[in-house]
């Protein structure tokens, strides 16, 4: 029962992701991605400040600067701003296939640089996925979209945070470092604002709305995650996390008219096949070890 639980907990998380997702998609017609990314990182940081210190936890601590949470720190800015411009331009279901990749990418950097086994049927696994990603990008083909490079330089840096989270000191709570990840997106949208050079947009009522649902989205779904994880068993739990691609699917059929090809289809298949294979994969390990 408590497996069903966090299994519900889990797709209930990656719907809230879909959406919030499609908000941002909605957004970016009219305010400036690093504008979008400022709000959600001054949103998100306040909530979760508050929540560090309703803990009695630190919002300043000097392990804060060791080597793996700056490294964290800065994947998260990758990331953030790779997705979020992907959003901005390219179709939904094509941004949330190509993220799919991040448990794939995540293995792969444990291997390399963690020194974690990996045999060669994980490996076969992330070849297959990374197939799957050529699919969907078609480099030299006629279908070939550069911004969904955007999406790849995101769901990089995501994969490389949560590598690096793995090094992470254990007195470091998962509040505190969500309130790091999302401060991390203030020198992200002044970086981006300095690159772009687009103006501030004073945003209408409706706008102001959307983002604040955009951030309320955000922190209800991370709490779904952090209680599925912690009623169910990971092992169990983890593959719905898959969920998010079908919600992107249907959202972006009915709001954005979106019609995703066999092609894109077949990449997604992929991906999510060589993803949940290298989660039994890994679960296999663990139970034998």
């Amino acid at each position: 029962m408590d497996n069903l639980k966090g299994a519900a907990l889990m797709v209930l998380a990656m719907l809230g992701f879909a959406v919030e997702d499609a908000l941002i998609k909605l957004m970016a017609g009219a305010l400036p991605t690093w504008q979008i990314i400022l709000v959600l990182g001054c949103g998100g940081s306040l909530v979760f400040a508050l929540l560090t210190v309703l803990r009695g936890q630190k919002l300043l601590d000097r392990r804060f600067l060791t080597v793996p949470i700056l490294i964290r720190n800065l994947s998260e800015m990758l990331g953030i701003v790779g997705f979020v411009t992907a959003l901005s331009l390219i179709p939904l279901a094509t941004a949330s296939a190509i993220l799919q990749a991040a448990p794939l990418l995540v293995t792969l950097g444990a291997a390399l640089f963690l020194g974690e086994p990996v045999g060669w049927k994980r490996w076969s696994a992330i070849l297959v996925g990374f197939a799957g990603v050529m699919l969907i990008l078609r480099p030299g083909l006629d279908g070939f979209d550069a911004n969904a490079l955007f999406a790849v330089m995101g769901v990089v840096g995501l994969a490389a945070r949560d590598v690096a989270v793995r090094r992470v000191p254990a007195e470091i709570s998962s509040v505190q470092l969500s309130y790091l990840g999302f401060l991390a997106a203030l020198p992200a949208a002044a970086i981006l604002a300095a690159v772009t050079d687009l103006p501030y947009v004073a945003p209408p009522p409706w706008l102001w709305a959307a983002l604040l649902a955009t951030v309320g989205l955000g922190v209800f779904a991370y709490y779904c995650i952090v209680a599925a994880s912690r009623i169910g068993e990971v092992a169990f739990v983890t593959p719905f996390r898959y969920s998010r691609m079908v919600f992107a699917l249907a959202i972006g059929m009915v709001l954005f008219a979106e019609r995703p090809d066999t092609l894109m289809m077949l990449g997604t298949t992929l991906i999510i096949a060589s993803g949940l294979f290298t989660l039994w994969r890994e679960r296999k390990h663990r139970r034998s070890a």
